[in-house]
């Protein structure tokens, strides 16, 4: 709700190029909308679309410049967020696709809006601004207590129970984040390559898959405006699968930062402030509430935070190569080797 900003000029797009391919959908509006971004992602680009019946939509496209392989797929997130939303209420409903480049420069979906909060590194103040120790406590524990929740959704009961290839889903994902670390670094890293390599080495045995959503952090929910402890809706859906479900958990564990152990700029969730529950409580409710067996979850704690240096380091090279102007990216390549060293001390 209040992560609305004017649309950045290197960011905009073709808006009457979009209102005719909207009129060509009976589910959507053939009006033209105004449009504003949603300012505080960093990866996919995100806008509102609003009308002058009071109606509003949402379009999301892949960030500018060259993307990963497999990585911000607009027909993945359609296709999950077209049925999902069936059976996981806090799943946005997707309307339409389109995957004509023509359009707007790369493809594109439309969904229906959902109103909330975005908490991201600092507590806003309409829930305390960090002070509020029951607040705290009730953002720290929805996040994992949703992710619970979708990992008991049954993929058959909305159509995505041929979603992905769960066999071998660990080995892929070490060595595709490995393939991606190569393209996107810009100078060597050895404890990069090591942990790759470490993380290839000591693979784990899957529990049953579920689905699963790859980017799992409290950035990436929106919580009800009246409540912290109710999520309203997950965004980000274009890497979800079926696959290994404590890789989402070993995903949100990478950014779970204790007092002490992290500083500066990597602070993606406010995980630090008063009554917010550590890791290791973080990690014992979601065992208790999924049921799962969690003797391996060292493998999944160094995953977690050395993908996550991945993530940064290919935002932060879109920005080193000018195919984004976004100036928060540009400490990301320091973020970036801190998280692999982080990773390398979280072995066992």
């Amino acid at each position: 709700m209040d992560d609305l900003i004017p649309v950045r000029a290197d960011e905009a797009f073709d808006i009457e190029a979009v209102t005719g391919w909207l009129s060509g959908n009976a589910l959507l509006s053939s009006r033209t909308p105004m449009v504003s971004q949603f300012g505080g992602g960093k990866a996919n680009l995100t806008y509102l679309l609003s009308f002058d019946d009071g109606s509003e939509l949402v379009l999301r496209r892949p960030p500018l410049g060259p993307v990963a392989e497999g990585s911000h797929d607009m027909s993945r997130e359609y296709r999950v967020l077209s049925r999902l939303w069936k059976v996981f209420e806090k799943a946005p409903r997707a309307l339409a696709l389109c995957e004509d480049p023509s359009v707007i420069g790369g493809p594109f979906l439309v969904m229906e809006r959902r109103q909330g909060v975005v908490v991201r590194g600092v507590i806003p103040d309409r829930f305390g601004g960090g002070l509020d120790q029951t607040v705290n406590r009730q953002l720290s524990t929805v996040v994992v207590d949703t992710l619970v929740e979708l990992h008991a959704v049954d993929p058959a009961t909305c159509d995505l129970d041929d979603l992905g290839h769960p066999d071998g889903y660990l080995l892929r994902q070490v060595e595709g984040w490995r393939r991606r670390w190569d393209d996107a670094k810009h100078q060597d890293d050895p404890v990069a390559d090591e942990v790759g390599g470490w993380l290839a080495e000591h693979l784990p045995v899957s529990p049953t898959p579920t689905l699963i959503h790859n980017d799992w952090r409290l950035d990436n929910m929106a919580v009800s405006p009246d409540d912290p402890g109710a999520c309203a809706a997950v965004y980000d859906w274009d890497m979800a699968t079926r696959g290994d479900p404590l890789t989402d958990l070993g995903t949100l564990m990478g950014s779970w930062f204790d007092p002490g152990e992290m500083t500066g700029s990597l602070g993606m969730m406010p995980t630090t402030v008063p009554g917010w529950i550590n890791r290791d409580e973080a990690v014992a409710r979601y065992g208790r509430l999924s049921g799962r067996d969690l003797s391996a979850l060292d493998w999944y704690m160094v995953f977690g935070a050395w993908k996550l240096g991945v993530i940064l380091q290919q935002i932060y090279i879109r920005w080193l190569r000018g195919q984004t102007r976004d100036e928060r990216f540009q400490g990301m390549g320091d973020d970036a080797r801190r998280l692999f060293r982080l990773a390398a001390d979280r072995r066992p």
